[in-house]
């Protein structure tokens, strides 16, 4: 359930990942991968807290579309 603190909604993270329509697994993994940066609050149990902004990030990687020609020539790079 959403909580709004001060003025702000916050979700945890398995209501962010529902929302973005990412598994727990996928966003701990992006994380481990770096492909996204973590969450900038944390309740004081240590728990994420994902504002709107945050969860527009999750939002935006999980719908990035990568051209086939470009993965190619990344890796063609690789070499």
């Amino acid at each position: 359930m959403a909580q709004d603190i001060n003025g702000i909604i916050y979700y945890k993270t398995n209501e962010a990942c529902k929302i973005a329509g990412i598994s727990r697994a996928t966003f701990f993994r992006w994380l481990k991968e770096g492909t996204i940066e973590d969450v900038r609050h944390k309740d004081r149990r240590g728990w994420r807290l994902f504002t709107d902004e945050d969860i527009e990030r999750l939002k935006e990687e999980a719908n990035k579309v990568i051209s086939i020609e470009d993965e190619n020539r990344q890796t063609r790079l690789k070499f």
